[in-house]
């Protein structure tokens, strides 16, 4: 890692809860102007390594430096820089949306005023409710409001749709698409959800046990594994099908799916294929699938030939 470009570095991050290692020596660079993809189950880490990003959470060792400063020691103008939202925004349920609003924009010289209207008018929320009486999807909304009328240069979304309906969803993922058109925003996004996700990242990085897994462009994952179905012209398949690192295999009656490590380009495919009479389609794996072969299948060693 040179750190050029780079809107957040992290070295042999350590983070322990007790017994428990949070993140163990996870190392990072976030390029400027990058949508990431941080992906991971609960307990992943996820959240703790966004929390470092900004300070909340100071590390047992290694570093972490965010917008060039070192996380621990952020500064209030370091701070107006970024935006943060989590699952759990907590908010100040006695005022209404609008007093919110004003009370927060008063913090941030880059407030943008036309965007805030705009937002506000999109999220259907009532500038004179009380936040208090919101339900979890119109607080998250107003969360995602705070984080993003005063446009800041790196934002930090953990689980940031998990409480939104489908449509205030595609909202914000449409959003998300707008903000990152100047190339100088940085985006981290972190969601279970990856189907959503899958439409705005061009990077992936893959958590399990506070450890990654896979710090990579999202095409060049793309690119990881291969599915493809197979079909006889007649007869049957043969046993073991020509390929190598086969993951996995479901066959049918003249018919079978294969999963592969490693795309297989026309040249593979017809030398693999040469002397058989099949019909062979190229599936499209979506994030989500991809994601499942990374954690079941983490290295090449001990791959079956079906």
């Amino acid at each position: 890692m040179n750190g050029v470009g780079a809107a957040v570095q992290v070295r042999d991050l350590t983070k322990r809860f007790g017994r428990t290692v949070a993140l163990d020596r996870v190392s990072l660079e976030v390029r400027t102007g990058s949508i990431v993809g941080l992906l991971g189950a609960n307990g992943a880490g996820k959240s703790t390594l966004l929390r470092h990003l900004i300070g909340m959470l100071l590390p047992d060792s290694g570093s972490c430096l965010t917008l060039g400063c070192e996380a621990r020691a952020l500064a209030a103008e370091h701070l107006a820089r970024i935006g943060y939202v989590h699952q759990d925004a907590q908010l100040l349920d006695w005022m209404t949306v609008r007093q919110f609003v004003r009370y927060v924009s008063a913090y941030y010289p880059s407030w943008n005023t036309a965007l805030e209207e705009r937002l506000l008018a999109e999220s259907e929320l009532t500038s004179g409710a009380r936040i208090g009486t919101l339900s979890p999807g119109q607080r998250q909304r107003l969360a995602l409001i705070i984080a993003i009328a005063f446009e800041p240069e790196l934002l930090l979304l953990d689980e940031p749709a998990a409480a939104l309906d489908p449509l205030a969803r595609m909202r914000f993922l449409d959003l998300l698409i707008s903000l990152i058109q100047d190339g100088q925003r940085t985006i981290v996004i972190s969601s279970h959800i990856l189907s959503d996700v899958e439409k705005v990242i061009d990077h992936v990085v893959i958590m399990d046990h506070g450890r990654i897994l896979r710090d990579l462009p999202l095409d060049r994952l793309q690119e990881e594994f291969c599915r493809l179905r197979l079909s006889a012209v007649q007869g049957t398949l043969p046993h073991p099908l020509p390929f190598d690192g086969i993951l996995e295999c479901r066959r049918g009656d003249g018919t079978a799916e294969v999963t592969l490590r490693g795309a297989a380009g026309p040249a593979d495919l017809s030398r693999a294929l040469s002397g058989l009479a099949c019909r062979v389609e190229t599936l499209p794996l979506p994030l989500e699938e991809l994601y499942r072969l990374v954690l079941t299948y983490p290295a090449a060693a001990g791959e079956a030939r079906p």
